[in-house]
């Protein structure tokens, strides 16, 4: 049986702010939390110490070349060495030839979602050997198609799908929530997703409390900490947005997650206030509240307002807990019916109360996946027509549309080509920012549905991407790894201070580079790269997928 430990309490949002002091897997130190909102020097102790390659052909980078590189004190360079005084420091070592090189970056990513067991665990109950095993199959399936983003749905109900001391263990592991399956699943799916360069975004549903209405809740939920702000609507039961202990509270749960996992993002899809019934949404309580407190916005406005507030909030308290990790929000692909000209359908500003314009706007989200869950072929939700509007909103931030992959083969209007045809249309506007798709839901890939994996690969995964670069970390400087030959490998350390999350290998072909391959960083050390005849360039990307300059090698 698989172990892990619980974790210690949570340290709530006021005690983030004043205590910094935690262990860190990654480099095996007790040291000033990287995740700070303010620069604090690393009070890093010698975790391991680093020796200097035996080979004598070594091309390297100085640890001078560029200070601490990404301008984050006390990250650790992700790779468990701590050497300061790598080889190519030495008075008599060539300085190595550098390059710029990059490649073009995409994020190609699948949601699999845990809510009514839709796509994982396949029922609860499963014993840990079959759930790691299916977890595993999603990875492996990702990896074959040179996928590189993971959404999964971490908190479906105001539970947990990982080991948590703020919500209880979902029922959709075990049957009953509360039940402890004896493993941690986001852990897992990280250490295998990571190990294959992909990333891992945990998808969160932040005022949904049950599915359904009749579900039997487990302390500590929310909804039986603050019966009053938990609502019963449209079958299901609903925390109140307007209620600011509901809005700490997810608050916290995120910071718990980005403080205690190396998770890569945070992901919200379309659920705020809930789709209606037809029946006005009970929040008297906290709407009295707000007049009585000398409130003058309508109430409209001030629902808004509230799921603004916490979509704000989330956004700086996630960079300031850790600026590396990815917050982005998936909406319904409609803004306003209206906008642009000649669009219909369903008025998420109005009846959910979210405004992604707002917040794409003000870049409170490092991108936005709208759903564009319609085919090509409607003229009155243009697939064309949203995604060039979408993109046109803020330049400085990310659209990665949302594509209903499930209805693939479900009718004549969702074909193989009308897939590969958003794809491509997804790419088409790459010059506004639009940097990749979300597939919604990863079974089709494990059914390999019409063939769809081996489409996506030919046409265009054929080549490994990193995700983009996070749009606030663009002016980030990561130094060139440490390079050493030994025969046919390259031996790989990143520069003193850098936390680092893949190498980059580049190949010489016609004068050109080209991707060869990206190999995560491990963990442990130790990273050797096999490389044949030829010469190639190396880079080290940051946990914030900003790239270094390359280290040429000539084999």
């Amino acid at each position: 049986m698989a172990s892990f430990s619980y974790p210690v309490a949570p340290i709530t949002s006021m005690g983030r702010r004043l205590l910094g002091i935690v262990y860190d897997p990654r480099t095996t130190c007790m040291h000033v939390s990287r995740r700070l909102p303010f620069p604090i020097l690393c009070l890093t102790l010698a975790c391991s110490q680093g020796t200097a390659h035996e080979d004598t052909s070594v091309t390297g980078s100085s640890a001078e070349t560029n200070g601490d590189g990404d301008g984050d004190p006390g990250d650790g360079d992700g790779d468990g060495d701590s050497d300061t005084t790598g080889v190519s420091d030495l008075p008599d070592r060539p300085m190595p030839e550098l390059v710029d090189v990059d490649h073009e970056r995409e994020f190609r990513a699948v949601w699999v979602a845990t809510v009514y067991n839709i796509n994982w665990p396949s029922n609860s109950g499963l014993d840990i050997g079959a759930a790691q095993a299916e977890l595993i199959d999603i990875v492996e399936t990702c990896e074959a198609i040179n996928l590189n983003a993971i959404v999964f749905q971490v908190r479906p109900e105001s539970d947990a799908l990982y080991a948590s001391q703020l919500e209880p263990w979902s029922r959709y592991l075990t049957g009953a929530q509360g039940g402890d399956p004896g493993w941690d699943p986001l852990s897992f799916l990280i250490e295998q997703a990571h190990a294959r360069n992909i990333e891992v975004h945990g998808w969160i549903n932040p005022y949904r409390a049950a599915a359904s209405a009749a579900a039997s809740l487990a302390q500590p939920h929310i909804a039986l900490q603050q019966p009053a702000h938990a609502h019963v609507y449209n079958g299901g039961l609903w925390m109140d947005p307007g209620a600011i202990p509901v809005r700490e509270h997810v608050v916290d749960v995120v910071i718990d997650i980005v403080d205690r996992y190396d998770i890569d993002g945070i992901h919200l899809d379309d659920y705020f206030y809930p789709y209606p019934d037809g029946s006005p949404y009970p929040d008297d309580l906290t709407w009295n509240q707000y007049l009585q407190d000398g409130g003058m916005l309508a109430l409209a406005d001030w629902r808004r307002d509230n799921v603004n507030d916490l979509v704000e909030e989330l956004h700086d308290s996630i960079y300031a807990a850790d600026p590396d990790v990815r917050f982005g929000i998936a909406p319904f692909g409609i803004y306003r019916p209206g906008i642009p000209e000649g669009i219909v359908g369903f008025d998420q500003y109005a009846q959910l109360y979210a405004d992604p314009l707002l917040w794409f706007q003000q870049g409170w989200v490092d991108y936005l996946a709208p759903q564009l869950y319609w085919p090509t072929t409607y003229a009155q939700q243009d697939y064309e027509v949203l995604l060039d509007w979408w993109t046109q909103q803020n330049p400085s931030r990310y659209v990665f549309a949302g594509n209903y992959l499930s209805k693939l083969g479900t009718d004549a209007d969702w074909t193989l080509d009308e897939m590969l045809l958003q794809v491509e249309l997804s790419r088409l506007y790459s010059d506004q920012n639009s940097r990749g798709n979300v597939f919604f839901q990863v079974q089709p890939l494990l059914a390999d549905t019409l063939g769809i994996n081996a489409a996506l690969y030919d046409e265009f995964y054929g080549q490994p991407a990193l995700t983009p670069a996070l749009a606030e970390r663009l002016d980030q400087v990561v130094a060139p790894p440490q390079v050493a030959l030994s025969g046919d490998s390259a031996m790989l350390d990143a520069a003193p201070g850098q936390r680092v999350r893949a190498w980059v290998v580049y190949a010489e072909e016609g004068g050109a580079w080209r991707v060869d391959q990206i190999v995560p960083v491990d963990p442990l050390g130790g990273d050797a790269v096999e490389l044949g005849p030829g010469r190639w360039a190396i880079t080290a990307a940051g946990w914030h997928n900003v790239e270094s300059q390359g280290v040429v090698v000539e084999l």
